[in-house]
């Protein structure tokens, strides 16, 4: 049920952003424009084909994503002030609003945890809005813990 995105899978992954972006255009209008979603299809097409970002769906009965997990290797060299090290960066999690309770986002992560040591990671990172409460109590429940804080001050 989870694999590898392919390309088929863009009008599902489309549907998917649209619900993200919504949510934070709900939760911070004067970051997000209401009705965009963080890709273009072509921007997806060639997140599918590198390597270094893989595109993670778990699937309906029908093959169809109802849920995605869009992460990035990152390595550091070990250059100045950090350790070297490999980690995996998930860029964005989602499941279908209307699939969620079912377990869907904790199978992914769980997967992207599995992802993560299979290919030699120390790390799986992620940044969440503040606005998104749901997002952060998920994260937490599933054992992550706040690694640094970006703050703001509105002008």
């Amino acid at each position: 049920m989870i694999r590898r995105s392919e390309e088929r899978d863009i009008p599902a992954l489309d549907k998917l952003l649209y619900q993200v972006h919504d949510l934070h255009a709900t939760g911070r209008p004067d970051l997000f424009q209401k009705g965009c979603k963080k890709y273009t299809d072509e921007e997806l097409r060639n997140i599918l084909r590198d390597e270094s970002t893989p595109v993670f769906v778990y699937t309906d009965e029908a093959d169809v994503p109802v849920g995605y997990a869009f992460c990035i290797y990152r390595e550091y060299d070990g250059s100045g002030s950090l350790t070297q090290r490999k980690e995996l960066y998930i860029d964005d999690l989602c499941v279908d609003s209307a699939c969620r309770g079912r377990g869907i986002g904790s199978a992914l992560y769980a997967f992207v945890l599995e992802e993560a040591k299979r290919s030699g990671c120390l790390h799986v990172t992620l940044n969440v809005w503040n606005c998104n409460e749901g997002a952060m109590r998920f994260y937490e429940k599933l054992g992550m813990q706040p690694l640094k804080v970006y703050m703001e001050q509105k002008l």
